[in-house]
């Protein structure tokens, strides 16, 4: 086992590394899960609050229950 100073510097460093790579695919990750729930919410508000029933022919104007 290498356990000389040099060797401990770069294990260092190669961890902060990983460290600042890990930090940033997170942010880019979070960046992109904000931009899709922006989208999201784009599309469901533009959904129109009340949709009228049908007023004719067989689809939506009538409701089979069994009781």
């Amino acid at each position: 086992m290498d356990v000389s100073p040099t060797a401990l510097v770069n294990a260092a460093v190669q961890t902060q590394q990983a460290n600042l790579a890990q930090e940033v695919q997170v942010s880019v990750l979070k960046k992109a899960l904000d931009v899709q729930a922006s989208g999201t919410l784009a599309l469901l508000q533009a959904i129109p609050a009340n949709l009228p029933l049908a007023t004719s022919g067989s689809l939506g104007t009538q409701v089979n229950q069994l009781v």
